[in-house]
């Protein structure tokens, strides 16, 4: 029983130091910037946008609406002649809200098979086996470590341009806990994929 008494007394200690530097330090910026890593041009020829989450079917996820929304800003500031939207669910959801908001819908391509990030790298790379360009891959901050990795592997020379949302969403403190996990999750995922050598 005593055993039982001081193993629940360190688990509650590590708990609520795991909460104390999760809320009041730094620790999830440098995380999630590690993830991010450096950021590239946002004008070229082919804009690669990953699908992220859905709310619904036919309905976007906070992933998946941030991913389109930041699209859309970066079609407007460059000079691109298409967009690729890789996701399955995803992609057409994705393309009617982008194209909503001013990207024209010839210039909208999708892949609606790819479940996973490997597969959008590999789908992606062969749409774009015949192209030539400059091709910019869009991610949230946190994927794009793992997302880029996974194109270059495939043989697809990419920009990244990660946009903030993890570490916008750090702004508030309730969310840090749930970045948290993402970030965990994301990094196992890293660790996932280098084990299979997709990256």
């Amino acid at each position: 029983m005593r055993r039982l008494a001081r193993f629940a007394v360190r688990l509650c200690a590590i708990t609520g130091l795991a909460w104390i530097v999760v809320t009041f330090t730094p620790v999830l910026k440098w995380w999630t910037q590690a993830l991010a890593g450096p950021w590239g041009s946002q004008d070229g020829d082919v804009l690669i946008v990953l699908g992220g989450d859905m709310t619904a079917p036919g309905l976007l996820g906070i992933t998946s609406y941030w991913r389109s929304v930041y699209t859309v800003f970066v079609w407007r500031e460059g000079h691109f002649r298409q967009v690729i939207i890789s996701g399955r669910e995803t992609a057409p959801a994705m393309r009617e809200f982008i194209v909503c908001n001013g990207v024209p819908r010839e210039a909208v391509m999708i892949d609606d098979s790819a479940a996973s990030t490997r597969e959008n790298a590999l789908n992606v790379a062969a749409i774009l086996k015949q192209r030539n360009g400059r091709f910019v891959l869009l991610t949230s901050d946190y994927h794009m470590r793992r997302a880029a990795a996974a194109f270059i592997k495939a043989g697809v020379a990419i920009q990244r341009v990660p946009f903030p949302d993890a570490s916008k969403r750090l702004n508030s403190l309730q969310s840090r806990v749930d970045i948290a996990w993402i970030l965990v999750e994301e990094t196992a995922k890293i660790a996932y994929y280098k084990w299979h050598d997709w990256i």
